[in-house]
């Protein structure tokens, strides 16, 4: 069915654009006066030769579905049905990935499918957390209370994923850096040196002589070096796709001196703002608890969160088992506790999840302030040890003079 580009004008002279399917032009311009609208050009969309593939197609951000979360939830709130709603919200996406998926959801529910059954033929944009939480508004007639906290859920769960990315970015860049300047020293820079001391006649000074080792093995075996470097991550990457090591990484990373304390504090934020989310939304403990585990991104922590689960459902408080492993502070399982104990488990959940938000925000600071100088100490000094290297011949002849 083709798209039709329209412009149209409302009644209080307000101009507004936007998309919208139709069988012809007739029945387009027909759909947009059933909105009280008068139509000021309408015109068919010319067609993108690479809508059919794939890897082309803009990608779904976070940004987008918090934006059509949003949106939507002010729609239900003003009372418009789920299916014109959904449709507006096609229009109106900038996003044609974004637009094409809406239109789905849109004929799965026109057909009979409950929204939640409509979304979650799309997992890759809707996770289970957000198809669980608006079939829990639709049974409990709360689908714009949930679809406004899944907005601000989403917003906060993408700003600690930033932290984290930019605590991690820092170092990798710095790092980059050093290898290139290193690489260019080492390939450019040092042979100019060895030919000028080949001249001399002259035996090296062992540091110097390490240095011209290092750039002939460099420059000798660079490819290799660069071949060895990408079937090292390729080889990393494989390795996070199987179940077993995913596992022992994720051990391994939280046990780093540095990044592991920072990986907790995460784990314990984002599990309880997700956990805190469902609750109060009314999803049932033992579905909220799985549903942590599978979006924990830790194999280890969803193991400990499926124990969890599974002595909750034999009767157990949650706080209980959850003390019985080192990722959860006891600060953490206590205030869990006290919920339980208070009936107020949703909202301690959220007084968790925001002062870990604060503490992995002094840890990230704290984190970037040390290997700062770290980071500069080790370019500073491989690069002054190089140089020291390679005038050292140069101060001997002075010195014999």
């Amino acid at each position: 069915m083709p798209v039709y580009n329209w412009v149209a004008e409302t009644k209080k002279g307000r101009k507004i654009k936007g998309e919208l399917e139709a069988a012809d032009e007739k029945i387009a311009a027909s759909q947009l006066k059933r909105r009280n609208l008068e139509v000021k050009k309408i015109k068919e969309k010319p067609k993108d030769l690479f809508e059919n593939i794939a890897f082309l197609q803009p990608k779904i951000k976070k940004k987008d579905l918090v934006i059509f979360t949003r949106q939507f939830s002010t729609m239900i709130d003003a009372g418009l049905p789920l299916v014109q709603g959904l449709t507006i919200l096609a229009e109106q996406t900038e996003n044609p990935s974004f637009r094409k998926l809406l239109k789905q959801v849109v004929g799965d529910v026109e057909g009979g499918a409950s929204l939640n059954e409509a979304l979650k033929k799309h997992p890759h944009v809707f996770d289970d957390l957000f198809v669980h939480l608006v079939a829990a508004g639709e049974v409990g007639g709360i689908l714009d209370t949930i679809l406004q906290r899944l907005a601000v859920y989403i917003e906060k769960a993408e700003k600690l994923k930033s932290r984290i990315k930019g605590a991690m970015t820092y170092p990798i860049i710095v790092m980059v850096i050093a290898a290139g300047v290193l690489a260019v020293i080492m390939i450019f820079v040092i042979p100019v040196f060895q030919e000028m001391f080949k001249g001399a006649g002259k035996g090296l000074p062992l540091p110097t002589q390490m240095v011209v080792n290092l750039s002939e093995f460099t420059i000798k075996y660079i490819i290799h070096i660069i071949v060895a470097l990408i079937l090292l991550i390729i080889g990393f990457k494989q390795l996070r796709k199987s179940a077993l090591g995913k596992k022992h990484t994720d051990a391994i990373f939280l046990k780093m001196p540095i990044f592991g304390p920072l990986l907790r504090k995460v784990a314990v934020a984002r599990f309880t703002r997700t956990l805190g989310t469902m609750i109060s939304s009314g999803v049932p403990i033992l579905d909220a608890l799985e549903i942590c585990a599978k979006t924990s991104g830790n194999v280890i922590l969803e193991e400990v969160v499926m124990e969890v689960r599974a002595d909750v459902s034999e009767g157990q408080t949650m706080a209980e088992p959850l003390s019985q492993n080192d990722i959860f502070p006891s600060m953490v399982t206590q205030m869990i506790a006290v919920g339980e104990a208070t009936g107020a488990l949703d909202a301690m959940l959220d007084k968790i999840a925001d002062f870990y938000d604060e503490e992995v925000d002094v840890a990230v600071a704290a984190l970037t302030s040390m290997l700062e100088p770290l980071l500069m100490v080790f370019l500073g000094g491989s690069i002054g040890s190089i140089v020291v290297a390679m005038y050292l011949p140069i101060f001997q002849a002075a010195a014999n003079m």
